[in-house]
């Protein structure tokens, strides 16, 4: 198993060497905003500190940095690429795409260092085979394929160095970064979302937890062959490596070219194991990363990869969520605005024309379920109006409001699904998926 790979570029562990990250971050950034202004200032046009911020070169240096500096850094880089445009500018969104695939691995000198730390300086004695070039490189870790010398065929996940000791600094970071942009009112206390953030990455980063998720999940979905989750090797777990069964499978976007029964089939699973996580087991994985999911296109069944997002519901979340679901396939406009302020998509100070005006958007959503049942993914027209009446809201900065944690964690987890059926221009009969769960 040679360790002489080429690429890769260490990751930053320490503070110090972080916060440099950033300070050159912001010092390019900086520069570019003068260059700019300046030239704006020329031709007689007055700058804006915001739109000077906020360029596609701009967008261009925080994600290449981002992508180098991983982490936790890296990881809200992703979460705000997922915004559709509400609320950050399109350029900017756009941009930031390329983190969900641009992720750089570690060299082979400092994953040697990571695997001797956690398995011992002899650790290549436990293998036959470990290839040193990872399959998949994400923000938090990345994933390598190998065999034990008792015949398992692994996918072994391993942490950067630093990352959990750096996710505090790099939230805050990144919030100075999201603030200084003026995209944001400064009304807007964002303090409770940034606390969750740091919460949550931190769970993220703790493997032997996400082993436990995984095995849970194994669990909770043994008796269900269209689905499947690989087997935890606690042996070769720890807090920094997470070792499971490789499987097979292709990345799920890439059906997209697949025939349309497949792309179906896909998104069918995918949504029934969205309503079973929130109404059967109130708990879900939170991640809507199109690489959380594979397609085993051999058996037609859907392979989850990982826990690391998992989060559980209190049976009142759900139960708002079961009223909701009922107002919308009934209509039931009032039905439907009591559930969704108990949900906390708006608040009691929200102006009455943007409840009507949510509670309307809910309900066209809803109204080729209450007649066919089957959602056309591909049909984008009531989207496109449900999106134009979102960002006509979003310029009204008196409407801002964050709802309750666990209400933009499912709505997070519920458009990435939405962007994954739009990819696959999948049509789902939604009304046999949701018949089950329409008892309020």
């Amino acid at each position: 198993m040679s360790s002489n790979v080429p690429g890769g570029r260490a990751v930053p562990t320490g503070r110090l060497a972080r916060l440099a990250r950033f300070g050159s971050l912001a010092g390019g950034v900086a520069g570019s905003m003068l260059a700019d202004g300046a030239r704006q200032l020329a031709t007689g046009k007055r700058p804006s500190v915001a739109d000077l911020l906020m360029t596609p070169a701009n967008a261009r240096r925080v994600t290449e940095q981002l992508s180098q500096l991983r982490g936790a850094a890296m990881k809200l880089g992703q979460l705000l690429s997922m915004d559709s445009g509400e609320i950050l500018p399109r350029e900017l969104t756009d941009v930031l795409a390329r983190l969900r695939a641009d992720a750089q691995h570690m060299p082979a000198k400092q994953l040697d260092a990571v695997l001797a730390r956690e398995w011992g300086r002899d650790w290549r004695g436990r293998f036959l085979r470990f290839d040193v070039r990872p399959i998949a490189a994400a923000s938090i870790g990345q994933v390598h394929r190998a065999q034990t010398r008792d015949g398992r065929d692994l996918a072994i996940k391993i942490q950067y160095p630093g990352v959990r000791a750096s996710i505090d600094s790099d939230v805050d970071n990144v919030a100075t970064l999201i603030r200084l942009s003026g995209q944001l009112p400064a009304s807007l206390d964002i303090a409770p979302m940034l606390a969750e953030a740091k919460r949550q990455l931190h769970e993220e980063a703790d493997y032997a937890r996400e082993g436990a998720c995984l095995a849970q999940f194994g669990a909770l979905l043994a008796d269900r062959p269209d689905y499947r989750v690989p087997g935890l090797h606690a042996d070769l777990t720890t807090a920094n490596v997470l070792a499971m069964d490789y499987v097979k499978g292709s990345a799920i976007e890439t059906l997209a070219d697949a025939p349309q029964t497949e792309r179906d089939r896909a998104m069918t699973l995918a949504l029934a194991l969205v309503l079973a996580e929130l109404f059967d087991f109130r708990l879900m994985q939170t991640d809507p990363n199109f690489a959380n999911y594979r397609y085993d296109r051999e058996n037609a069944r859907l392979v989850l990869l990982d826990f690391g997002a998992t989060r559980a519901f209190a049976p009142e979340v759900t139960d708002r969520y079961r009223h909701l679901l009922a107002a919308g396939l009934s209509g039931d406009d009032a039905a439907a605005a009591s559930a969704m302020q108990a949900i906390g998509f708006f608040g009691a100070d929200t102006p009455d024309r943007h409840r009507t005006r949510i509670t309307t958007m809910f309900t066209t959503a809803m109204a080729p379920l209450r007649t066919s049942g089957t959602f056309d993914f591909a049909d984008n027209a009531m989207v496109a109006q449900i999106r134009d009446d979102g960002l006509a809201m979003a310029k009204d900065r008196d409407f801002w409001h964050i709802p309750p944690i666990d209400t933009l964690f499912l709505q997070r987890k519920f458009a990435g699904l939405y962007l994954l059926g739009s990819r696959l221009r999948a049509r789902v009969d939604m009304a046999a998926l949701l018949e089950p769960y329409q008892a309020a």
